[in-house]
């Protein structure tokens, strides 16, 4: 045990670290991308290839199980949100509550402008929210039956759900990625929020000129015939009524009172199912039950309508939870044997510029969502490697905050095996390969950081610093 403690605590170098996460990166990037597997098995077996070089390397078997039980107990409270998510679908499907957003936003949304509305609306709701999970679950899906039936490209309008729903996630004082990047880099969370908006407000306009372009006008000549048989299935088959926008105010109150995300999503499944009982007092328990755990099954005859609205259950969201499961697993291994964090600090440390170490910082996030698809690991991992060459360089840790949002939380949605990205595609039903060119705000976001840093605008800085005082700083203080 002795020669195992010491072979465990044996420095890593900065080649080793890279080979592994390269490694990892074809691995997992053939099996997705190239073979077109789930992400679940080429993470598998990224797992199960750090464990035998851990082994090879000497490490015991109680400091492997003690690196997974520490990634995987961060995930504890994500999973059953994702578990009520599954629940709340299937029980907005059936008590009407999300086609009756459906027919409603027929009547309200016009084709002409309905791409960029879309991400308006979801920008709106997720901002008082917070939760870009529970928008493109609830009033996505509704957005994107709406944008099929019309005639646009499915890839288009989940791009547009899914970019506004970010924006919504980033800018909320409720988001959970958000209050976790200000928390990591010790910023207050207004101020962190505020100092977003200079990477975050251009590129939320340039998604909005992006859709207003792409997506005015249906393209499909029979759009209005589909939409009057769509409505018209609706209204033959679920309950179309105002009283379905009682579940959205409760969320919104529910936001505003500040009630945490477990509490909000129990709530709304337990008001859904007694409007379900009240509006078909001759639902069995038993068909409830069933519901919730296996999803609700469409039987409109309509086609089209039928395969938009099958879908929701716990057992539907286990993929998604199994993968969670898997990449947190993964991330509590690469940070008990300094893996990530070997490659990302002497990175760290010979940066010299504002624009080149906020560009690396980014790039970090990004290889942290590509290397392990985990949104807060994203966040986590790059904060901790970053921050003191921030402060070095005579940035305040708002530049550090905002970096972490933008090349950690908004682009694990573009990654194939990442959490978020699954969770999206397998809600709307569009991979994310084909979504992510029309994904614009998650795109430009960290364009738009890169160049505040290399230009200076909005970049905030320590009192009395500037790129020559702080350089000079670091300088002293690693003894050059």
């Amino acid at each position: 045990m002795k020669e195992h403690t010491q072979s465990e605590k044996k420095p890593m170098n900065f080649g080793e670290a890279m080979i592994i996460l390269l490694a990892m990166l074809v691995i997992m990037g053939l099996g997705v991308i190239k073979f077109g597997l789930s992400p679940t098995t080429p993470v598998l077996l990224v797992i199960a290839l750090v464990i035998l070089w851990a082994k090879v390397r000497g490490a015991d078997w109680d400091t492997i199980h003690s690196g997974i039980i520490d990634g995987i107990k961060t995930g504890i409270i994500p999973i059953f949100i994702f578990l009520l998510i599954g629940a709340l679908i299937s029980v907005w499907i059936a008590a009407g509550i999300i086609p009756s957003m459906m027919v409603f936003g027929f009547h309200l949304i016009s084709a002409q402008w309905f791409v960029p509305s879309v991400f308006l609306v979801c920008a709106i709701v997720g901002t008082s929210i917070g939760s870009a999970f529970t928008i493109i679950s609830t009033i996505g899906i509704a957005l994107f039956g709406m944008g099929t039936t019309m005639g646009f490209n499915p890839a288009l309008v989940a791009g547009a759900i899914i970019s506004g729903a970010i924006f919504g996630d980033k800018t909320s004082p409720l988001s959970d990625s958000t209050n976790l990047a200000s928390a990591i880099a010790e910023s207050e969370l207004f101020a962190h929020i505020k100092n977003l908006m200079w990477s975050t407000i251009p590129a939320f306009l340039v998604s909005l000129v992006l859709y207003f372009f792409m997506g005015t006008g249906a393209s499909d000549t029979n759009a209005m015939g589909k939409i009057n048989s769509t409505v018209a299935t609706l209204n033959a088959n679920f309950s179309i009524t105002w009283w379905a926008a009682l579940p959205i105010i409760v969320m919104f109150v529910c936001a505003w009172r500040k009630v945490p995300a477990i509490e909000t999503l129990l709530l709304n499944v337990g008001l859904g199912i007694v409007m379900l009982f009240i509006e078909k007092p001759s639902t069995s328990i038993s068909s409830v039950a069933t519901m919730i755990e296996s999803g609700f099954v469409s039987k409109t005859g309509n086609a089209s309508v039928d395969a938009l609205l099958t879908r929701g259950g716990i057992s539907a969201m286990m993929s998604t939870v199994s993968l969670i499961i898997l990449t947190l697993t993964l991330g509590g291994l690469l940070m008990k044997f300094d893996i990530i964090q070997t490659a990302m600090v002497p990175l760290a440390k010979r940066l010299k510029s504002s624009g080149s170490l906020v560009t690396a910082a980014i790039l970090s996030g990004i290889g942290v969502n590509i290397f392990v698809g985990e949104q807060y690991l994203s966040v986590i991992l790059p904060g901790k490697a970053f921050k003191e060459t921030f402060n070095k360089r005579g940035l305040d840790n708002l530049a550090l905050s905002r970096v972490l949002e933008d090349g950690g939380t908004v682009i694990n949605y573009l990654v194939p095996w990442g959490v978020a990205a699954v969770f999206a595609a397998n809600t709307l039903g569009v991979s994310t390969l084909a979504y992510l060119p029309f994904c614009f705000f998650s795109l430009f976001s960290p364009v738009f950081s890169i160049l505040s840093g290399f230009t200076g605008v909005g970049l905030k800085r320590l009192p009395s610093s500037d790129d020559s005082s702080a350089t000079a700083a670091s300088m002293a203080a690693d003894g050059r």
